[in-house]
């Protein structure tokens, strides 16, 4: 069983991997938010880790930011230029 902390964690983990993807791609926070039909401050917790997001919410983040769900997940923060660097399958 996961304790509390390892799953703090790991949401901190996951909202890190967005951020450095957003910023590799060249998004701004605005531009996500207006995306996701959200405020830029909404969005802003969302990378801090702030607001607890549903499974939508993170699918919507992955298809904006064109990686796949489960690596979005599994990156640890420091991996995730593996995965970004690969050419799109979406504009393949």
């Amino acid at each position: 069983m996961m304790g509390k902390e390892v799953i703090i964690n790991k949401i901190k983990t996951v909202a890190v991997n967005i951020r450095k993807i957003r910023e590799f791609r060249n998004y701004t926070q605005e531009y996500l938010a207006i995306k996701l039909d959200i405020s830029q401050n909404a969005y802003s917790k969302i990378e801090l880790g702030y607001t607890k997001i549903t499974l939508e919410r993170l699918y919507q983040i992955a298809q904006i930011l064109d990686v796949d769900l489960i690596e979005l997940i599994k990156a640890d923060g420091n991996n995730v230029e593996k995965f970004i660097n690969m050419p799109s399958a979406v504009s393949a």
